[in-house]
Formats: C-alpha cells, sequence, structure tokens
C-alpha cells in the first residue's frame, strides 16, 4: 500500500508541476483534470461531482486526498523524508492544536466571504504550490529550454525555440520563496505540521476523515509499546501509550505499519469484537483482503515545438526604450471573466492562467486586496482573438472557458487616447499603426483639431473596441504609449 500510495503521489506530483512548467499549452490536454480534481478551485468553482467525490473517497479511505492528490502535501513528504535521511526515528506524537486548526479556518472562510481572497489564499495549498513552481522553477525551466534552442540552432534545428524569460511579479516571488522557505523548516523538523495546524483543506478534510471506513488499527495484543510507528510518524498522530491513532491528522501514508516489527498496525475497517481470537485459532486470514484504494493513472507527457513568434520589430539594430505601465482608473480582466467581482470572489491566484498566456499579457495583481490575481497589461503582448487559454485551464470558475467566436464579441475594456504622447500628432511622419492592426476596425485615422491645428490622427469608435489592447502593444510611444486600455467592472458584448 505504501508503494502504491508513493507511486500515485509521484505522478500527481509530477504532473501538476509539469502542467504549470509547460508553456507549450500541450500539457492541460493530459493533466488539466488533476487542477480539476484540487479540493478547493473545486469548491470556488461549485464542481459538485469533484467535491462529492472528495468527500466520498475520504470518508472511505480517510485523508488519501492529503498524502496523495494535494502537491503541496506531497511537497512537504519530500521535505520530510530529507529530514529524515538526516536523522532518523525523529518524530514523537503530540496533541491536536485544535483551537488553532479551527481558528486558522475560520479566518479563512471570513476572508473569503469578505472578497478578500488574495489574502486569504496565500495559506491555500494547491494555490501556494502553484506559485512556488510558477515563480522559483519555470524560470529555470525556461531558461533551459533556450540553452537547448541555442544548441539546436547552432545545429540548424528546430527542435526548439527560445522563449522571454521576465519577472513578472516581485511580491509573488517573495511570497513564493517565503512559502518554501516555511514549508521546508516545517517538514524538516515536523513533517505534516503545515498540513494540521495551518491548512485549512487539511482541517475540512482531517474532520471528515474521522467518520472514515478504513483507518490506521492499532493490535492491542500484538503491539509492545516500543514507539517506533509514533517515531515514523509525520502527521504525530500515534499516542502509542494509549494505543489510539488522532484519524483527523493521520494523512494515511502507511508509513506506520512499514516500521512496526510486530505488525502490530494495519489498515482496514474495524474488526468486529473477538476477531483477534478468531485469528489466533484459524490462523493468519489473507492478504486479499486489502483491496486497492486507487487505480493507478498512466500519464503520457509530451511537448510540441510551435513557431516562434517575433517580438522585436526593429531587427536587434536599435535599443527600445520599455515601455511603462499606464495608471488605469479600472484594471482589466481576461475574456470569461465575466467581471472584476466575479475573478476576484473566485480566484485563488494559483498562477496557472499567468504561466499559461502565450502572449505574456496576464500578471499577478500587487493590489494588497487582490494579490496575486490576474490582470491584464499590454507591454509585452497583446491578447489575441484566437486565444482563449486562460479560461481553458482556470479549475475555479474565476475565467470561464469560451469559444474563439464568443471572444471575439467581448468588451472587457475600451481604448482611450492620449493625443499629446501621439507619434502622428507630435511628428510629421504620421503613423497609423494602431488603426491598421485593430482586428475590430474600432481605430480609425482621420483629420482632427489638436492645439489650433488640423492633424491626421486617430480617433476610437468606442462601440467596436474589446480591450484586445493590439493598439496599446503596437503603439511606438515611449515610455507611455498614446492609447491605452481602460477595463470594464462588467464585461459587455460588442
Amino acid at each position: 500500500m505504501r508503494k502504491i500510495r508513493i507511486i500515485l503521489a509521484a505522478v500527481f506530483l509530477l504532473g501538476i508541476t509539469w502542467l504549470f512548467l509547460d508553456f507549450t499549452g500541450t500539457a492541460y490536454a493530459w493533466l488539466g483534470w488533476m487542477a480539476k480534481l484540487q479540493f478547493l478551485p473545486a469548491v470556488l468553482a461549485l464542481n459538485v461531482g469533484v467535491i462529492i467525490g472528495l468527500v466520498a473517497i475520504t470518508l472511505v479511505l480517510g485523508r488519501i486526498y492529503c498524502s496523495v492528490i494535494c502537491p503541496l502535501g506531497v511537497l512537504q513528504d519530500v521535505f520530510a523524508w530529507m529530514g529524515k535521511k538526516a536523522k532518523k526515528n525523529r518524530y514523537s506524537y503530540s496533541k491536536a492544536k485544535s483551537w488553532l486548526r479551527y481558528a486558522v479556518l475560520v479566518v479563512f472562510v471570513v476572508l473569503m466571504v469578505l472578497g478578500l481572497a488574495g489574502v486569504a489564499t496565500l495559506i491555500a495549498p494547491y494555490s501556494a504550490f502553484g506559485r512556488i513552481v510558477q515563480s522559483l522553477l519555470q524560470p529555470l525551466w525556461m531558461w533551459g529550454n533556450n540553452l537547448l534552442a541555442m544548441m539546436a540552432e547552432r545545429a540548424d534545428s528546430y527542435a526548439f525555440y527560445s522563449v522571454d524569460v521576465w519577472l513578472k511579479s516581485l511580491p509573488v516571488l517573495i511570497i513564493a520563496v517565503v512559502t518554501v522557505v516555511v514549508l521546508f523548516v516545517l517538514a524538516w523538523r515536523g513533517g505534516r505540521t503545515y498540513c494540521n495546524t495551518i491548512c485549512p483543506v487539511g482541517t475540512v478534510l482531517g474532520f471528515v476523515s474521522r467518520f472514515s471506513l478504513l483507518k490506521i488499527r492499532i493490535d492491542e495484543d500484538k503491539c509492545i509499546k516500543c514507539g517506533l510507528c509514533a517515531k515514523n510518524c509525520k502527521a504525530s498522530c500515534i499516542d502509542f501509550k494509549n494505543m489510539k491513532v488522532d484519524y483527523s491528522r493521520c494523512v494515511d501514508c502507511f508509513d506506520c505499519i512499514g516500521k512496526c516489527k510486530k505488525e502490530a498496525l494495519s489498515y482496514g475497517p474495524r474488526r468486529p469484537h473477538g476477531a483477534n481470537e478468531t485469528k489466533k485459532a484459524n490462523g493468519p486470514a489473507p492478504d486479499n483482503a486489502r483491496r486497492e484504494f486507487l487505480a493507478t493513472t498512466a500519464v503520457t507527457l509530451g511537448a510540441v515545438a510551435l513557431e516562434a513568434q517575433a517580438k522585436k520589430v526593429d531587427g536587434g539594430l536599435a535599443v527600445i526604450e520599455d515601455k511603462q505601465v499606464p495608471e488605469r482608473k479600472t484594471k482589466v480582466v481576461p475574456p470569461g471573466a465575466l467581471s472584476i467581482k466575479n475573478l476576484e470572489d473566485h480566484c485563488t491566484g494559483c498562477q496557472l492562467c499567468v504561466s499559461k498566456c502565450p502572449n505574456d499579457v496576464l500578471r499577478p495583481s500587487t493590489d494588497l486586496m487582490h494579490l496575486m490575481q490576474p490582470e491584464m497589461s499590454f507591454e509585452r503582448g497583446y491578447c489575441r482573438p484566437e486565444c482563449t487559454a486562460c479560461g481553458d485551464v482556470c479549475p475555479t470558475g474565476a475565467i470561464r472557458p469560451i469559444t474563439k467566436e464568443e471572444k471575439t464579441a467581448i468588451k472587457v475594456g475600451h481604448a482611450v487616447l492620449v493625443r499629446k504622447n501621439c507619434v502622428a500628432v507630435t511628428t510629421d511622419d504620421g503613423c497609423g499603426l494602431c488603426a491598421t492592426k485593430c482586428p475590430t476596425g474600432a481605430v480609425m485615422m482621420t483629420t482632427v483639431e489638436y492645439e489650433g491645428k488640423s492633424v491626421y490622427a486617430p480617433v476610437v469608435d468606442e462601440e467596436k473596441c474589446i480591450g484586445c489592447g493590439t493598439c496599446e502593444h503596437l503603439c511606438p510611444a515611449r515610455p507611455f504609449a498614446a492609447i491605452y486600455v481602460e477595463g470594464h467592472e462588467v464585461h459587455g458584448s460588442v
């Protein structure tokens, strides 16, 4: 059972990690279901089937979710394993800090209800893992890819293509580093301390697991109270002196069973009274009474090399000043979000949409109240009408899946002109790039009056504009574009 648990946990850990690392857009087709199986995203998405399934699994098997499906839980096991390599038999039984667990849960729920999800999800397990991978591991993965692309180019091969590596948010990077350090210290010293004192999902499933059918059982006739089980229990939930297990904290890792030299520990349903005597009389029961608790998942990982998109329009011959982010009165959120409020109420800030955006339009918010939730900005790209990646991968319903046809009609904002920055107004060279490239024809060139003279400059038809940001991204004015997008609180349609 322990080997099966480790194999499945490795599949989920590597699968979800790859889901965040992959920048080609192919991983989600194979592994997107792993994100949707996460407990908090399923609750926010009102995915009743997944919620019922996870509760049912917990009622039957105990907190298998925490030791197999939750990537942050499995990551803690890796850290704890490293701690055990340094010192064996390092754990000991400790009483549950129920007051702390339920207090944290209440605060978490209150923050979510008040719309402060950006603060609340700092301790959400799936979101925390996503931030760690997206902020710390994905840049390393992309640098490695770029190294391979450079080597392939020298060999006249196009098997790899280089991608831009850039810092999307310094606050998110700092939060990810702090999270890793805290988890490492807690797991190294105490195993599943985070899961059993802080994690809101662990608290909820811990309450449900009290009533599970299959549990770790202690055979009082065989137990000699040597304490090996407690010394190897990373949940610190085995009170070997009183031969009791705190099932609200047990994550069913099965480490204790393998350490018991007297076979006093087992995993199964409660045996009826007198079962031990019957077993002694009739000999050992066959081991086939233990059923496999999860089906082995076969995952095929693949990567398809995509054609590189050239983003430098100067051929690399001139130094172009970086654009600066304009001060928007209303932030722009992706099509499919329906409204700013819907995104803020459902988003956990896991960064999956940010890592999957192929055009570098999404980045984490630095607003304290909505920290790490995605918003759109167009310094590095624009929201292409044919791209629906963010809605396709979002597991919480913060960004709903939409079709390409629906996206072209959704108004997430409208373009605003700043004539004093416009090249067509300030020089005699003309421009018109925004009007030429606008996919909806919302920007047009016409003769207008500016500071007492007639100039041929762009104008915006707000009825046609969908807020894709093409004009803002391509505008050659520096450091601030002459045209930028103001967001809409509630998305409309053309």
